[in-house]
C-alpha cells in the first residue's frame, strides 16, 4: 500500500514536469487536448520505471522505521528472528519489483516509445494542425506566407493564397479555389486546384503568370529536418539489442555502444531494484529504538543509494565508448548486491546480540 502510495505521488510530481513542457509544444503546434493526453500517457511506462527504484526504497525506509519507533523490531529480534528471516519478506518484494521494472522495460516502455515516436511523427506531418488557420495569415518558415478563408471539416482549403519568397531574387504567388494537403513517401504535399501562379522576377520586375487545373507544391521543407522520422534505440527490443552487430546498426543508422549498452541496462536496472529494498532495511536495522529515531542509519541508506547513479553513469560512458566493455553495464548492481550483502551481515551480527540478551 505505501509502496503505490509513494509511486502515485513521485510518478505525479515528475509526470507534471514532463506534461509541462510537452502541453506547451503540442498546444503552440495547434493540437488539441486529446493529442496531449495521448501522448502523456504513453510516457507514463517509462517514467514509471525510472520511479519504481525509489518508490520502492522510500516504503521500505518507512516500514522500518516505523517497525523500529513502534518497539516490534526489538520485540521480534529478542523472540528469536534473525535478521535474514525479518529480511526475507524485503527480499521478496525486491523480486517483486524486479519482474515488474523487467515487464516495463523490456516490453511496455519499448512499446510506448515506438509509438511515441510514430505519433509524433504524424503530429509533426499535420501541418493543419501546426500552421494552417482559417482567416488569418500565417508565416510557417522564412519566406512563405499562407491565407487560407475556410477550412471544411473534411479537411479542404477553400479559398488559398500562398507566397512564397525563400529563393533570393524570385517571388512565386499562388492562388487557388480549393486545396487539399496529402501525404507522399516524400513528405506531405499542398495539391491545388483551379488557381494562378504568378512568378515575379525582383531583378527585372517581370511578372509571369500561369493558370493550372491541378498543382502540387510539397511542403516538406516546414518541417525541420532534424526531426524527421529516425529509429530510436528505446523503441527496439531487447532480444534484438543484445545480438546487435556492426552489420545491424548501420542498417539502422545507430552506434552498436549504444545498442548494446541499451540491451543491457534493462536487465541491469531490473537486477537493480532486487538490492535498494534490502539496503534500506539493512541499515535501518542496524539501529535501535530512541526518542530521536534512526535518522543516522536512514540518512547511512540515502547515502549509500544515492551515489550508485554515478556508477551507473561511468559504466554507460564506458560501454558507449567500446561495446566490448558491455559488463561495464551491470557495475551498478553489482555494487548494490556487494553493500546489500555487507549491510545484512552487519544486521545479522546486531540481531545476534539481541538474541543472546538473557530474558
Amino acid at each position: 500500500m505505501l509502496f503505490c502510495f509513494f509511486s502515485l505521488v513521485l510518478v505525479s510530481v515528475y509526470w507534471v514536469n514532463q506534461a509541462a513542457r510537452l502541453f506547451d509544444s503540442l498546444i503552440a503546434d495547434g493540437q488539441n487536448v486529446g493529442v496531449f493526453l495521448e501522448f502523456s500517457a504513453l510516457t507514463l511506462p517509462w517514467i514509471v520505471q525510472l520511479i519504481l527504484p525509489v518508490s520502492a526504497f522510500v516504503a521500505t525506509l518507512y516500514i522500518f522505521n516505523r517497525l523500529i519507533s513502534d518497539s516490534e523490531l526489538v520485540v521480534l529480534q529478542t523472540a528469536g528472528l534473525s535478521a535474514l528471516r525479518l529480511l526475507r519478506p524485503v527480499l521478496v518484494f525486491g523480486c517483486l519489483m524486479a519482474l515488474l521494472v523487467a515487464l516495463l522495460g523490456n516490453l511496455l516502455a519499448p512499446t510506448a516509445r515506438a509509438q511515441f515516436i510514430e505519433r509524433q511523427s504524424e503530429v509533426r506531418d499535420d501541418l493543419t494542425g501546426r500552421f494552417l488557420r482559417a482567416g488569418e495569415f500565417i508565416h510557417p518558415t522564412g519566406g512563405l506566407t499562407v491565407y487560407i478563408r475556410e477550412i471544411s471539416p473534411l479537411g479542404e482549403f477553400r479559398d488559398l493564397f500562398l507566397q512564397d519568397a525563400s529563393n533570393p531574387g524570385v517571388e512565386v504567388t499562388y492562388t487557388a479555389t480549393t486545396a487539399l494537403l496529402v501525404r507522399s513517401v516524400n513528405g506531405p504535399r499542398l495539391v491545388m486546384f483551379d488557381g494562378i501562379a504568378q512568378t515575379l522576377d525582383l531583378e527585372t520586375g517581370r511578372l509571369a503568370t500561369i493558370s493550372f487545373s491541378d498543382f502540387t507544391y510539397s511542403v516538406a521543407t516546414l518541417i525541420d529536418d532534424s526531426a524527421l522520422r529516425r529509429v530510436d534505440v528505446r523503441e527496439l527490443p531487447t532480444p534484438f539489442l543484445l545480438t546487435a552487430d556492426r552489420q545491424m546498426a548501420d542498417a539502422l543508422n545507430l552506434p552498436l555502444a549504444h545498442m548494446v549498452f541499451e540491451g543491457h541496462d534493462r536487465i541491469a536496472q531490473s537486477l537493480f531494484v532486487i538490492f535498494v529494498p534490502l539496503i534500506g532495511a539493512a541499515s535501518l536495522m542496524l539501529g535501535s529504538f530512541s526518542r530521536f529515531g534512526v535518522w543516522k542509519q536512514i540518512l547511512i541508506a540515502v547515502a549509500l543509494v544515492l551515489p550508485m547513479q554515478i556508477v551507473r553513469n561511468a559504466g554507460e560512458a564506458a560501454v558507449r565508448a567500446d561495446a566490448e566493455d558491455w559488463a561495464m553495464a551491470y557495475a551498478q548492481p553489482a555494487l548494490a548486491a556487494v553493500i546489500a550483502a555487507i549491510m545484512i551481515a552487519l544486521a545479522m551480527r546486531r540481531s545476534t546480540r539481541w538474541r543472546s540478551v538473557p530474558a
